[in-house]
């Protein structure tokens, strides 16, 4: 089941809560990874991707705004089975114009709380989206006029840092003036943003952080400050609400179509465009979703096939050198294996030969190599960079 109908009480859980809240992050990290895919192939779809802010925002208003309308709740709090309902329920009579005291409690979301909704949902994440790009862009400025020592550093249009040649021609064409009015004043812009984005950011994520907390420990029954702000409950939705949804849908569609105008052949037109658009909407959750955990899976599945054929082989050990054998010329080996070859004395200083891998005092295989630049033993060429000191003797 992707949501659950009732349970214990109408408030969710706080992590019925944190998952709707993270949706959205996640719902854009997948479509933003499967354009990418596509984009190798159809280099068209690059365009999308440059104006990723605005594709999300656009499409993410469509469903918020379905959501709300239908539903009474965002994208990712109706998958599951949340809706919102206003702090101040409304009290209507059960019929006009008769003396009966029966009230009807009307929960349902008053069109300006849908549209402010949409706003919170949708417009001012996208403008954080924007503000935290250009303080990104304004922070990797002034590192960069840090370590070049510049007290200006300016940008094309691409983004890319202008050397001293090209600034001085732009400042130096006359026909470039507004356009330097217009430079000024988005680098003050980026100025101010750079200063003032760090302490919205912090306030607002410590706002988030402390009505977070403060509704797992059933402190405030708002688990945002955006709903505190609009005056709005999240709380589970019952059967009846649920197919109250379904009844309204229907109403609203059937008077869309009523109002068509036209001759037939484009009534029939707008019909079946009509049609194509409440499939499309109908369907947009699950498909979303599916295409999330589409692609994360072909994701895993690529990943895993990479790291397979991107992974060495591995060997078993070879096996050890065979020993170095003693020579008729070199000098005899002690029958005891403490006592250096060289001096006949129990070794000092233990040290290791890796040519050949027999042990002498350090003193005595230093100076031997030092002057024969061979193995005493084996007569094997070796250097004073191959002997190896040991701390533990043999």
């Amino acid at each position: 089941m992707l949501f659950q109908v009732g349970g214990r009480g109408a408030r969710p859980t706080f992590f019925e809560m944190s998952a709707a809240q993270q949706l959205p992050a996640s719902l854009r990290a997948a479509l933003t990874y499967s354009l990418g895919v596509f984009a190798l192939r159809r280099p068209l779809l690059h365009k999308v991707l440059d104006y990723e802010d605005e594709f999300f925002a656009l499409l993410m208003g469509v469903l918020e705004s379905h959501s709300l309308r239908t539903t009474d709740g965002s994208f990712s709090e109706s998958l599951y089975g949340l809706r919102r309902r206003p702090v101040k329920v409304s009290v209507k009579r059960k019929s006009l114009g008769t003396e009966s005291s029966d009230k009807v409690y009307d929960s349902a979301l008053r069109k300006r709380q849908k549209i402010l909704s949409v706003v919170f949902l949708v417009v001012l994440p996208y403008f954080k989206s924007k503000l935290q790009s250009i303080y990104n862009k304004e922070r990797e400025a002034r590192l960069q006029a840090t370590l070049w020592g510049q007290d200006d550093v300016r940008f094309d249009e691409a983004g890319f840092v202008l050397d001293q040649e090209q600034t001085s021609q732009a400042q130096n064409d006359p026909t470039t003036g507004e356009v330097s009015n217009l430079t000024h004043f988005k680098k003050n812009f980026a100025s101010l943003i750079g200063v003032c984005y760090p302490w919205i950011h912090a306030t607002n994520e410590g706002l988030s952080f402390a009505y977070q907390l403060l509704y797992l420990l059933d402190g405030t029954a708002f688990y945002s400050p955006a709903l505190h702000v609009l005056g709005l409950h999240v709380c589970r939705a019952t059967g009846q609400e649920l197919m109250d949804s379904s009844s309204r849908i229907s109403r609203i569609r059937n008077r869309e179509l009523e109002r068509l105008r036209g001759p037939p052949w484009l009534k029939a037109v707008q019909r079946v465009f009509l049609s194509c658009i409440y499939t499309t909407l109908d369907y947009a959750q699950t498909g979303l979703i599916a295409a999330v955990f589409f692609f994360k899976m072909m994701e895993w599945w690529y990943q895993s096939a990479e790291e397979r054929m991107s992974a060495q082989t591995v060997y078993p050990p070879p096996p050890p050198p065979p020993t170095p054998k003693v020579v008729k010329d070199g000098i005899p080996l002690p029958t005891d294996k403490t006592l250096c070859p060289l001096c006949c004395q129990k070794r000092t200083n233990p040290s290791v030969l890796s040519v050949s891998g027999f042990v002498f005092c350090y003193s005595c295989i230093f100076k031997s190599v030092s002057q024969h630049k061979r193995c005493p033993v084996t007569l094997m060429p070796a250097t004073v960079e191959q002997i190896r000191r040991l701390f533990h003797d043999l």
